[in-house]
C-alpha cells in the first residue's frame, strides 16, 4: 500500500531515479525526471481523493443543475461543466487532504487506511496539493453569481474546520454530524448558478439532514479506532445501535422535508430509513454495508436527476 512517507511511492528523487534504473532527462538539461516516482505520487493522490466517493461532491452538482435549469441550453452551460469538474476531483483532494493531514495520529490504528484508503505520513506533497486545490477553488466564485457564493464559502469553511483546529468539528458529537451538510453545498451553489437564486429552504434542509445521516452512518466503522484514539464523535457517543437509530431519524426527517417540496422526492428518500431497518434485521455488518452506499447514493441521485429532467424534456417528447 502506498503511503505519503514511502519514498518509493511519494516521488522522492533520492529514493529512485527512474523506472528501469537509468536516469531520464526529458529536458536535456541534465535534470533527470523520476517518472516512477511521479506515477506513484499520482496513484497516491488518486487514492487519497477517494474515487469511490467522488460523486458525493460532484453528484449534487448534477442534481442542482437539473432542478435549477429551465431549458436544455441551461443544462449544458460551460459554467456548469467547470463547476462539476472542480467538485469531481480538486475539491475531493482538498477535502480529504485536509482530513488526512489533521487525522495523521488518529489514522495510525484505523484499518480502513490499510486497504481502500491511504495513510498520510507527513509528506509535503499532500499539503501542497490541498493549497493548490483551494486556490483553484477560488475560481468557482468567478464563474458563479453572488447567489452561489454563500454556499461555496460555506463549503470551503466547513471543509477546513471539519478536520482542522481551532474548531475541528469532527471531534465534537453532533457538530461532526451537523457540519457534514457541507456535502450538499456544491449542489446548492449549482442550483443558484443556473436559477440565479437559492434553492427552496425545505429542499436545502432535507439535503442537509440526509448528509447528517450519511456522515454518521459512515462513522460507525470508525467507532473503535476513534475510541482508541480518544476521539469523540456522534457515533462513539451513541454506540452502534443508537447511531443507526439516529441515522434512520435523520433520513426520515430528510424525507419529510423533501416531501414538502415534492411528495415524490420524499418517497424516494424513504429508501434510506428502510435500508437501516433491512441492515439491522438481516444482521449485515455496517462496515460492509458502508461500501454499498456510494452505489446506492448514485442510484438515488440518478432517479432525482432524471425526475427533474422530465420537467424540461417530457418523456413523451423523446419516447416513440
Amino acid at each position: 500500500m502506498p503511503t505519503a512517507t514511502d519514498p518509493t511511492e511519494s516521488g522522492d528523487a533520492d529514493a529512485t531515479d527512474s523506472v528501469d534504473g537509468d536516469p531520464i532527462d526529458h529536458a536535456g538539461d541534465g535534470d533527470p525526471i523520476d517518472r516512477a516516482g511521479v506515477a506513484a505520487s499520482a496513484r497516491y493522490l488518486l487514492k487519497l481523493s477517494r474515487p469511490r466517493f467522488w460523486l458525493y461532491l460532484a453528484g449534487p452538482i448534477l442534481v442542482g443543475v437539473a432542478f435549477g435549469a429551465a431549458n436544455v441550453a441551461e443544462l449544458f452551460a460551460l459554467e456548469n461543466v467547470l463547476l462539476f469538474g472542480y467538485f469531481l476531483l480538486p475539491a475531493n483532494l482538498f477535502l480529504y487532504g485536509v482530513n488526512d493531514v489533521f487525522d495523521r495520529d488518529v489514522d495510525e490504528e484505523n484499518p480502513k487506511k490499510d486497504g481502500r484508503e491511504v495513510r498520510y505520513g507527513g509528506d509535503r506533497l499532500v499539503p501542497a496539493v490541498v493549497v493548490a486545490s483551494l486556490v483553484l477553488g477560488a475560481g468557482t466564485f468567478a464563474i458563479t453569481p453572488p447567489a452561489a457564493w454563500p454556499f461555496l464559502a460555506g463549503f470551503f469553511l466547513l471543509g477546513v474546520e471539519y478536520s482542522a483546529p481551532p474548531l475541528r468539528f469532527k471531534t465534537t458529537p453532533l457538530l461532526d454530524s451537523l457540519s457534514n451538510g457541507l456535502y450538499v453545498l456544491p449542489g446548492a451553489a449549482a442550483y443558484a448558478l443556473v436559477a440565479g437564486a437559492a434553492p427552496p429552504a425545505a429542499a436545502l434542509a432535507g439535503a442537509w439532514l440526509w448528509a447528517m445521516g450519511m456522515h454518521t452512518f459512515s462513522a460507525i466503522p470508525d467507532i473503535e479506532p476513534d475510541r482508541a484514539a480518544g476521539i469523540r464523535t456522534t457515533a462513539t457517543a451513541l454506540g452502534e445501535s443508537r447511531t443507526l437509530a439516529y441515522c434512520a431519524g435523520c433520513w426520515l426527517a430528510a424525507a419529510g422535508a423533501f416531501a414538502a417540496v415534492d411528495p415524490r422526492i420524499g418517497a424516494v428518500l424513504l429508501a434510506y430509513p428502510a435500508l437501516v431497518g433491512a441492515i439491522r434485521l438481516a444482521g449485515v455488518a455496517v462496515d460492509r454495508a458502508y461500501w454499498w452506499f456510494p452505489a446506492i447514493n448514485t442510484a438515488v441521485g440518478a432517479v432525482l436527476t432524471m425526475g427533474a429532467l422530465t420537467r424540461i424534456v417530457p418523456p413523451e417528447a423523446v419516447l416513440p
